[in-house]
């Protein structure tokens, strides 16, 4: 009897031990099984954020793009109505009478010109190629960016005169044998008949002598703005306040969108060749921490300026 009782308890040990062995087995398999498809999910998870991210930073450029063709800064209809068109005029006025007040600059001359002549002007032999004055070629709705293109662009471009060949540009001035200006013809010619003698050098720009741009443009946008890469920052997005680029925000008139110069418009030609990559950011603060982004300048709403990596405008207007 005494040896069947030590039996018993060692048999119901050995079961027990067995089965505690097995609930661990079954337990850590359980575990096992559980941790990868936790791994699974949380892989899936990973993904289903890589192509959300995706999709953000797809959904902020074409914000962006958005915001260049309906932002506050331009407008990519033509007046519908008969206050905006008088708006339209009365901008395109006050900046002819800006031009004027330089009497003896080549714009200033130019302008007299079509003031005196109207549509006669074209007509003249040295005016028939030139297409107008920077100045009055674009325009920004919002005054505060426009003063600030301006202002980047400096006096001497933007009373620069816009020629569609390089005939046009010879037209302009003549020379004699010596290699001496003619005074007599040209737009110093025209100048010195109506009392106004052409005072120094002044800037000509050629379209088909300027590389203009060669890549797409923004899907179904009656302005033809360029399809430009957007800066990134390292995750994938777009820096702190960047608004657009420079030569995206310019109007242009319809009639000048193609076909100026050979097969290009006037965006893609002088505006292209006047910004690049010129980027616009709310303030001079985002401006300067998207520094490492900038490679053709950038310009900031409250004033900030940098012309070129590396130039940089400092204090106040």
């Amino acid at each position: 009897m005494e040896e069947e009782a030590t039996i018993i308890p060692s048999n119901e040990m050995q079961n027990g031990c067995s089965m505690q062995a097995q609930s661990v087995i079954y337990n850590s398999k359980k575990f096992q099984d559980d941790l990868h498809t936790a791994r699974i999910q949380i892989k899936q998870h990973e993904d289903n954020l890589k192509i959300l991210k995706s999709q953000r930073n797809k959904l902020e450029d074409s914000i962006l793009d958005l915001q260049v063709i309906l932002g506050n800064y331009h407008s990519a209809r033509p007046p519908s109505g008969e206050s905006e068109s008088h708006s339209s005029n009365q901008s395109e006025e006050e900046t002819v009478n800006q031009i004027l007040q330089h009497e003896t600059s080549a714009a200033g001359i130019l302008c007299q010109l079509t003031t005196r002549h109207g549509t006669h002007a074209p007509q003249l032999g040295f005016t028939k190629d030139v297409l107008g004055i920077v100045a009055t070629l674009g325009k920004v709705d919002d005054d505060n960016l426009s003063r600030l293109l301006s202002e980047y662009l400096g006096v001497e471009t933007m009373l620069g005169i816009v020629c569609k060949t390089y005939e046009g540009v010879k037209a302009l001035e003549t020379y004699d044998k010596e290699g001496h200006i003619n005074s007599d013809s040209g737009i110093r010619g025209f100048g010195t008949t109506i009392g106004r003698t052409l005072d120094g050098r002044f800037l000509v720009i050629c379209l088909e002598n300027l590389r203009p741009y060669c890549g797409e443009f923004v899907d179904d946008d009656p302005q033809r703005r360029l399809d430009l890469l957007q800066p990134k920052l390292p995750n994938g997005e777009c820096p702190p306040g960047f608004i657009g680029f420079a030569v995206n925000m310019i109007h242009v008139d319809y009639m000048n969108l193609l076909y100026v110069s050979d097969v290009y418009g006037l965006r893609e030609t002088l505006f292209y060749s006047l910004f690049s990559h010129l980027q616009v950011y709310k303030s001079r603060e985002e401006m300067l921490l998207a520094l490492p982004l900038i490679s053709d300048g950038a310009i900031s709403l409250d004033g900030g300026i940098i012309k070129i990596n590396g130039f940089f405008s400092l204090g106040n207007r």
